[in-house]
């Protein structure tokens, strides 16, 4: 008996397009719902509804202060030197490594 003789031989078949079917949209029909109902209450209810804030804390009112603070400092920081003083202490700063962080060189061609 052979290992094949149980396998069918029969071309496959495939899906035809008339089994697939779209799905409904329902967000469309919701959103749709949504209006409506707007719609009938918007008249009624001519208040417009404003958000409550709640009053920040004293840890909260510091912790903001501080944080602009340091942003407001560091845009000072910035803005004091040029781009040439930037790139002339970088620059500086390079020099002072040691050869060890050098860039290694790519192409072995030359």
């Amino acid at each position: 008996m052979s290992e094949y003789e149980s396998v069918t031989k029969t071309p496959l078949r495939l899906k035809k397009d008339s089994g697939i079917k779209k799905k409904k949209n329902k967000e469309k029909k919701i959103l749709d719902n949504l209006a409506k109902v707007e719609k009938t209450t918007g008249a009624e209810n001519t208040e417009v509804k404003k958000p409550q804030t709640v009053p920040l804390t004293k840890a909260e009112r510091t912790f903001l202060m501080m944080k602009e603070k340091k942003a407001n400092g560091a845009i000072l920081e910035k803005a004091s030197k040029t781009h040439k003083q930037r790139v002339e202490e970088f620059n500086h700063h390079l020099d002072s490594l040691t050869e060890h962080y050098d860039i290694p060189k790519v192409s072995w061609t030359k």
